[in-house]
């Protein structure tokens, strides 16, 4: 897998490489500094791109929509120092999949990775549209910044499963192994596993037994699926 990270900060770049490395041993990581070196970068083998908004020949967000508009297969996710609503709807509606601001930390970053990667769409709870500020939500341990409190079982994960995390949890609970996994959704082990990665984030699990009793413990797969379904109408 390979991921560029457009930037024209060096130490973010380095910092988020070295982050990226978690996800898996087989990452490639390729930068650019410019808008110029983005679209010189980016090809159909990059997966995913974080871009910069701010970066040297940036306007606005017509290198996001270019790089849409070009690869439409790409997954982007968006780095930006700043984070007003307007910004963050100008983004997405350009393409992208992601938003993230920069003075979040490394592990939302991850998040958001994996969250984009498995198929989902990735916002900070603090910038989805109708969200309480966080001194209006209920005290609960159980909650963190990166969650938003859609429904009573939801509302115990870190961030909402996508539809393949899901997918992917519901093999997991029948036992199956990463291989067989793989295999029953046309995907690679590799991808496996950062599913898998994400799951046990969203679930607080340290290992596949504890993902699947706290995915029980939550209802069951089903259930966690009828509520993303509602959590999306």
């Amino acid at each position: 897998m390979k991921i560029l990270i457009a930037d024209d900060h060096r130490l973010i770049v380095e910092a988020v490489a070295d982050k990226l490395k978690e996800l898996t041993p087989d990452l490639a990581v390729c930068t650019a500094f410019s808008v110029d070196e983005l679209h010189h970068a980016l090809d159909a083998s990059v997966a995913l791109a974080l871009i910069d908004l701010g970066m040297p020949g940036a306007r606005g967000v017509e290198h996001i929509s270019e790089a849409h508009r070009r690869w439409p297969g790409l997954k982007i996710i968006v780095l930006s120092g700043a984070q007003d609503d307007a910004v963050v709807r100008a983004a997405m509606e350009a393409g992208a999949q992601g938003f993230i601001p920069k003075a979040h930390s490394p592990e939302a970053m991850l998040m958001a990775v994996q969250t984009v990667l498995g198929g989902g769409t990735y916002l900070p709870w603090q910038l989805m549209p109708g969200t309480a500020p966080a001194t209006e939500r209920a005290s609960d341990e159980a909650l963190d910044p990166y969650t938003v409190a859609l429904s009573p079982s939801i509302a115990q994960l870190r961030h909402m499963l996508t539809d393949r995390q899901l997918d992917v949890l519901s093999h997991l609970s029948a036992g199956q192994p990463n291989k067989e996994i793989a295999r029953g959704l046309g995907i690679s082990e590799g991808t496996v596993k950062i599913h898998l990665a994400a799951i046990f984030r969203a679930l607080r699990a340290r290992n596949r037994t504890e993902a699947v009793i706290a995915a029980r413990a939550l209802g069951g797969v089903e259930r966690l699926k009828e509520n993303q379904r509602l959590a999306q109408v």
